[in-house]
């Protein structure tokens, strides 16, 4: 891989498609001038790198330490009382300190109240991101399918061909699972044939040829596809992002190339 072109920036040396990331895409709208934000970054990278490198100093002090513990034991059983003493010797294993908290501010509603993986790619790399983009994508018919949330045991055994009767209990685990978490005005999920987009709320359309839209509207927060047949419907349940209707959920964090200081 080529060395990737940098821009001298105070005391960093930041890769330019980092920095042209930043100044022309992710600053403008924030308020935050280009020249504080690189100031600000230089300050915290200043202060906590050589805190970082003593860290993984010792952490391969540490493992030394331990590879060598080991490797003079090779061929021995396992003794619990003496590798737990070893690892309270050399500081790896520690006294259980007091109670404490911890809060914080200023952090991004994805990290800080949206349930839902978070997944790192550098930017520089189209595929990357756009894989991780893809990987949020998912079925919970076919999460639950697979996993032992739906016994399988009987009739719903899985086998190596789909099985209609594993299937239909999927289904009825989640129509009932959005009953309590996205309820409707009315009825159940379970007597909904489709969803569509109308005026910009949920509405499900019924087998009885009736419509109802979600008890809370407000609980839509989007949709993928066209509005009279969306792909992939994204509501809010009581407490968290739920894949409820449609296919999927989305949360991807991108991160950025190497700062050097």
């Amino acid at each position: 891989m080529s060395e990737l072109e940098r821009v001298s920036v105070g005391g960093l040396n930041v890769a330019k498609v980092l920095y042209d990331f930043v100044v022309a895409e992710a600053l403008p709208g924030t308020g935050i001038e280009a020249g504080a934000f690189w100031q600000g970054l230089d300050r915290i990278i200043h202060r906590f790198a050589p805190v970082n490198r003593a860290l993984l100093k010792r952490r391969d002090a540490l493992q030394a330490q331990i590879d060598d513990w080991y490797r003079g034991r090779r061929g021995k059983p396992l003794d619990v009382a003496a590798q737990k003493a070893f690892l309270e010797e050399i500081g790896y294993l520690v006294p259980e300190g007091p109670a404490f908290k911890v809060d914080t501010a200023n952090v991004d509603e994805e990290i800080a109240t949206v349930a839902g993986p978070q997944l790192v790619v550098p930017i520089s790399n189209a595929r990357y991101a756009l894989n991780a983009a893809n990987a949020r994508w998912g079925s919970l018919y076919d999460a639950l399918y697979g996993s032992d949330a739906i016994p399988r045991d009987g009739a719903a055994a899985p086998g190596k061909s789909y099985n209609p009767e594993r299937g239909k209990r999927v289904i009825a685990w989640v129509r009932s699972f959005l009953d309590e978490a996205v309820p409707l005005s009315s009825g159940s999920h379970a007597g909904v044939r489709a969803y569509a987009i109308k005026n910009g709320s949920l509405a499900a359309m019924r087998t009885d040829g009736t419509t109802v839209a979600l008890a809370e509207p407000q609980k839509l927060r989007g949709y993928r596809g066209s509005p009279d047949a969306p792909a992939a419907v994204r509501v809010e349940g009581a407490s968290s992002t739920l894949p409820s209707l449609a296919r999927s959920t989305r949360r991807t964090t991108l991160s950025a190339p190497c700062v050097a200081s």
